[in-house]
């Protein structure tokens, strides 16, 4: 029996491994944080809109130098507010986490993919379908958010320095000097 749930293993982690292979190059974002690379593998299958703006605004290079800005340990780490969380560019701490960017916000596209370590969400207001440039990466799981928030990806390499990311104070984990995306590419 354990030499069968070993082999099983071998093809479950065989199967990852040759989904990333057969993935489309610009269906990998590339996050570069000062501990190192975070590599995501995009699910457009899963969330097409929400893959597509996101890929649309780390090439175009909003997402440069923008703050982690909430972060709860043993939760999550939340980035993306293009608008007031850029750290070069008009950076705003008390409105960081309350911007988006200049596109439209996006329909929601929940799916059955879990909240899982290393799952990418989109983040939003109240409103399902107010999603629109920030997203947040797990660092536990999460099933209280299955379905009721966009899965955008999953990380296939580097969640140590996901693991590294400065955490925030207080409930609402909002994090003084935050850690920011060094620079964020489409690709591996």
């Amino acid at each position: 029996m354990k030499l069968l749930s070993l082999a099983f293993a071998g093809f479950l982690a065989a199967a990852s491994l040759a989904s990333q292979a057969y993935a489309a190059a610009d269906d990998f974002l590339t996050i570069q944080l000062k501990s190192g690379p975070v590599v995501v593998q995009l699910m457009p299958e899963i969330a097409p809109k929400h893959v597509a703006q996101v890929k649309k605004l780390a090439a175009e290079g909003k997402y440069n130098d923008v703050a982690f800005h909430r972060v709860i340990d043993g939760f999550m780490a939340q980035t993306g507010d293009v608008k007031f969380g850029n750290l070069t560019k008009g950076f705003d701490a008390r409105r960081a986490g309350m911007g988006g960017s200049d596109l439209p916000n996006i329909p929601a596209e929940f799916s059955k993919v879990p909240f899982e370590r290393g799952t990418v969400g989109m983040a939003r207001s109240q409103d399902p379908n107010s999603a629109n440039s920030q997203f947040f990466i797990m660092f536990a799981p999460g099933a209280f958010l299955n379905g009721q928030y966009t899965v955008i990806g999953k990380v296939v390499s580097g969640m140590e320095n996901v693991d590294k990311i400065k955490r925030g104070a207080g409930g609402n984990g909002e994090v003084s000097d935050p850690d920011r995306m060094i620079k964020v590419t489409v690709g591996k």
